[in-house]
This record gives structure tokens, sequence and C-alpha cells, in this order.
């Protein structure tokens, strides 16, 4: 799978929000992190563009399939190590120490901390890709999700991160939650 696969992968129909637009904000996002080294901005890299190239939403193993596939198609050297930073974002636990989990986790969620606008703009895109899902279903699953990372006491495991979006993070989940109830 090359590059251009995967920009299919991201621009197929029905991804509303985990489409090629996400790829391009986590890697963005990347772009900002200081003290990488070449290596770890590359493993982190790879990790963003893998991370949800298989996305069904009727299906809880994606994150376990992306990884497998990006561990088919990164370079040896680095792909056990991509693979795992995938797995990480089913629950977007990352351990103590884990620094590039902590980044990828990060950048992620990074959405989480956006101005209103466009933490709005997101909440709706996450709905199509539901579509499946009827409507007082949804509002209780999204709600459950949005509660769990509200709950959390950061949000962002990376501190730079954590410094800048979880105020604004919290205010959006707040905010979506209520319109949930």
């Amino acid at each position: 799978m090359n590059r251009e696969e995967l920009i299919a992968a991201y621009t197929a129909p029905g991804r509303h929000y985990h489409n090629l637009a996400h790829i391009e904000d986590c890697l963005a996002a990347l772009a900002r992190v200081d003290n990488l080294s070449t290596r770890d901005r590359e493993i982190l890299s790879e990790a963003i563009w893998w991370h949800d190239v298989v996305y069904d939403a009727t299906r809880s193993d994606n994150e376990e399939l992306s990884a497998q596939l990006a561990e088919q198609h990164v370079r040896a050297d680095i792909s056990q190590e991509v693979g795992r930073l995938i797995r990480l974002t089913k629950t977007h636990d990352v351990q103590p120490g884990d620094r590039l989990g902590a980044i990828l986790i990060s950048i992620d969620l990074s959405i989480l901390g956006a101005e209103p606008a466009r933490y709005d703009a997101y909440a709706a895109a996450i709905r199509p890709e539901f579509i499946h899902v009827p409507e007082p279903d949804y509002r209780a699953g999204r709600a459950r999700v949005l509660s769990q990372f509200a709950a959390r006491p950061v949000i962002f495991p990376d501190a730079a991160f954590a410094a800048r979006y979880d105020g604004q993070a919290r205010k959006n989940l707040a905010r979506e939650l209520a319109s949930l109830r």
C-alpha cells in the first residue's frame, strides 16, 4: 500500500471526520512538536498516516487492522513501534514515560481542544460516520465516550499538548455533553 492508496482509503465515501483532513491536521500538529529525533519523527509520521487507514464504525478492530497493515508496509526497523503506537489509539491510554505514545495520542485528540466552531464541525462530522446507530443510542454512546474523556485528570498525555488544549477541551466536552442530554 503506497501513499496514493493510503490517500484513497482516507477519501473513501462515508469518512466525514476520519478522513484525509484529519491526517493533514495530525501531521501539522506533529510539525509543531519540538525535540524529536529524525527517527522518532518518522515513526510518528507513519503512525499518523496509518492509524485510521481501516475505519468502519460498525467494527471494533479498526485499530488492530490498521496496525497490522502498517506493520506490513512501513520500513522493517520501525514497523513494530508504529504498530504499537497505532494500537494505543483504541483506548487513548498511555503508560508514564511513553513519550511517543503521549505525543501520538495528544495529536489524535487535539481536535477536542480546538476553538468552539472547529470542535462543533468535528462533532457534527462524527454523527454521519455512525449513521447506522439510532439517534437515542448514538446520543447515549457519544455522551458515554465524552464523559470518559472529561473524567480523566489529564486528557492529553503530552504535557505541552495538555498546557495548550486541556482548558478548551473541557469546555468543548461540557458543551457537547449538555447538548446530548
